[in-house]
């Protein structure tokens, strides 16, 4: 049974990053030298986090996404889907990934019961795409794409983050993207989250809205009709444009939140639970994790955080969490 939190919310959905470590420096997610690591013995053991999903999917959470910094990065995270895929209850295993590794993984993500993935790729233009993710090229995540659509990991959602004055003259050619290659193109506002991300403090400035931009994508190519998607029960709110194949999702955090209808727990690489992505609160799971704790003792904190998720973020009072940078969370 889907247990309910304290603003009537069914929480069904975790989150769980595998690891810190990413293979490219976003802009808007670390600065340039990276972060610092967490030693290997913090991170939670694959072991450790199948005793979580067991016990979040005992609790009626049916739904796992499996993210970083970048998942592939770390040893054998085949195996852990493979594990994670055996579970009962668990309806929909899904990866967010930056592409750069997937073609490589694909295949086997998807013959370790991986349903589909999500691609971060936030400009269309390769020289650009060096510059904000300082190390990556944009050819090996079309090709990851490529394989994870061959392999069968579908719907591939893409998601772009859309930063004024970075990328957001190339709203309008991601949108023609669904209508000529069946994209399914979900566009995010910028959320500030932790020190030294785009330091220079004038995040404020930076986003663009939901709203401006369907206003950018309509006046270019046409208007925009409410779509379903095949998949997927998260923040997003889908359209399609006349006569195309794929879709245009909005995520607006900042603008138009969507708290009320938040479904989801998250879990830290290092075996911390956060009831909300944009707060500082979190319950520590390691600990007990290491001192022997079994499924129940999991599930009695599990509960614990589904009963003081907040009810909304605060992003629209621009305060905004300070302990972790997006990379430590897993988005």
């Amino acid at each position: 049974m889907t247990h309910l939190d304290a603003y009537n919310r069914p929480i069904s959905y975790l989150r769980i990053s595998v690891t810190d470590r990413c293979n490219l420096r976003c802009v808007y997610c670390m600065p340039p030298e990276g972060v610092p690591w967490r030693p290997h013995e913090e991170i939670l053991r694959y072991e450790e986090i199948e005793i979580v999903v067991r016990a979040a999917a005992e609790l009626g959470i049916s739904k796992i996404r499996l993210t970083g910094g970048e998942p592939l990065v770390r040893l054998g995270f085949v195996d852990l889907v493979r594990m994670l895929a055996r579970i009962p209850g668990i309806d929909d295993l899904a990866m967010t990934t930056n592409g750069i590794l997937l073609s490589r993984y694909a295949t086997a993500l998807a013959e370790a019961g991986l349903r589909r993935v999500n691609v971060s790729l936030d400009t269309l233009r390769p020289e650009r795409f060096h510059r904000i993710t300082r190390l990556g090229r944009m050819e090996d995540v079309l090709a990851g794409m490529e394989a994870a659509r061959r392999a069968g990991l579908e719907p591939i959602k893409i998601n772009t983050v859309v930063i004024r004055g970075m990328n957001d003259d190339e709203v309008v050619d991601f949108a023609r993207k669904t209508m000529k290659a069946a994209w399914n193109v979900r566009f995010i506002e910028m959320m500030p989250v932790g020190n030294g991300v785009l330091a220079d403090g004038g995040w404020r400035e930076r986003v663009v809205t939901g709203k401006e931009i369907r206003q950018r994508i309509e006046a270019a190519l046409g208007r925009l009709e409410p779509a379903k998607v095949s998949a997927g029960n998260g923040p997003a709110r889908y359209y399609r444009l006349p006569e195309a194949k794929g879709t245009i999702g909005f995520i607006t955090p900042i603008s138009e939140h969507f708290c009320y209808r938040c479904n989801r727990l998250r879990l830290t690489a290092d075996g911390q639970l956060r009831p909300c992505l944009l707060s500082d609160q979190e319950i520590d799971l390691r600990t007990p994790l290491r001192q022997g704790a079994d499924v129940a003792q999991i599930k009695t904190l599990l509960l614990k955080g589904i009963e003081v998720k907040p009810m909304q973020h605060h992003l629209d009072e621009w305060k905004r969490p300070e302990n972790r940078v997006m990379s430590e969370i897993g988005g």
